[in-house]
């Protein structure tokens, strides 16, 4: 290439690199030499010689849930205006996939990771912030002051859609999600644990259903046990611990021939788009999940940067969305 322009290598390196430094004659005529013979930048070398790529990481649990496409905007977002790109990892909430992303994203050089960790802890995570890598939290508190996350008060959300329900004259609850060992799930149904003990003097009016996973078929399980429960003692009302099995839910109802809400008030949870266009409209938890990958990555690039940064704990309050789904009020008594 430098043979055909006639400079040196070195003017080369500079027009591709630092063109301002390099005459406007000379600079055409080594882009019109790149043009002709098709050249393309090897970046992944140029940024491994710098010690580090114009990429971060993200990783999620499962990225068919919309709420983690709406985190993922949020990421893209902020990172793309500052010319950063974003390799984007799901793992489906299993720990090896997850250990297998973190190694991959290591090897990339990756400027840092953003992460809604599995339940289990990963050594990974720990070895990729000894070595200098920042890993900033999603959705996720984190353990300790010494590190950035951001997250959602959902013992507070659990709260909210559990005292919905009660005012509404609902006594027999059902929360749906279960014990997954998720801190999130946990933190939700504690949360409408603590609202029907206010209401009712102790949970036991409170049915916990545990489906093999939290989507849309996890629901339907769900559905299918709820209906199985004599008529006495079948919940009147349910707070799914996401949308996607809210919507699981409201399906198996219908199948079941039972009416939402009359029968059955549902709320769910994240209030991603499908909830409002639910043939019932779901009344769900709202979080907001763009906000959530902004603050990350801005969080996770002031890290990078260094620069006197302080870690932040970010906790971003939820509301509800009341819709059609919940709307029936009972007679407490019943």
């Amino acid at each position: 290439m430098a043979e055909r322009a006639g400079v040196s290598v070195g003017t080369v390196s500079n027009v591709l690199n630092r063109p301002d430094t390099v005459g406007e004659s000379t600079r055409d005529r080594v882009l019109g030499a790149i043009d002709a013979l098709g050249f393309v930048r090897n970046e992944s070398a140029r940024q491994l010689r710098a010690g580090r790529s114009r990429t971060i990481g993200l990783v999620v649990l499962d990225i068919a849930n919309p709420f983690f496409t709406d985190v993922a905007r949020g990421v893209e977002e902020v990172a793309n205006a500052q010319g950063l790109s974003v390799i984007l990892c799901n793992t489906d909430d299993e720990p090896d996939k997850q250990a297998a992303h973190l190694d991959a994203l290591a090897e990339q050089r990756v400027q840092g990771v953003l992460i809604t960790p599995t339940a289990e802890p990963s050594p990974q995570l720990a070895s990729l912030r000894r070595r200098g890598v920042p890993v900033v939290l999603v959705d996720r508190r984190a353990p300790d002051a010494g590190q950035c996350s951001v997250a959602v008060d959902d013992q507070l959300g659990g709260r909210l859609a559990g005292e919905h329900l009660l005012e509404h004259g609902h006594r027999r609850i059902a929360f749906v999600g279960g014990v997954s060992g998720l801190p999130q799930v946990q933190e939700r149904l504690d949360g409408v644990s603590a609202a029907v003990r206010t209401v009712c003097g102790s949970d036991q009016g409170l049915t916990v259903i545990a489906p093999e996973s939290l989507t849309v078929a996890g629901g339907l399980e769900a559905a299918a046990r709820i209906v199985g429960i004599p008529a006495a003692r079948r919940p009147t009302a349910v707070v799914c611990a996401n949308d996607l099995m809210a919507l699981g839910v409201l399906q198996g109802m219908v199948r079941h021939g039972v009416r939402v809400p009359d029968d059955l008030a549902i709320v769910g949870y994240d209030d991603i788009d499908f909830a409002a266009a639910a043939a019932v409209p779901l009344t769900s938890v709202r979080k907001p999940r763009l906000e959530l990958g902004r603050r990350a990555t801005e969080l996770l690039l002031a890290e990078a940067r260094g620069d006197g940064h302080r870690h932040e704990q970010q906790v971003f309050g939820p509301t509800l969305v009341v819709r059609e789904s919940s709307m029936v009020r009972r007679d407490p008594t019943t």
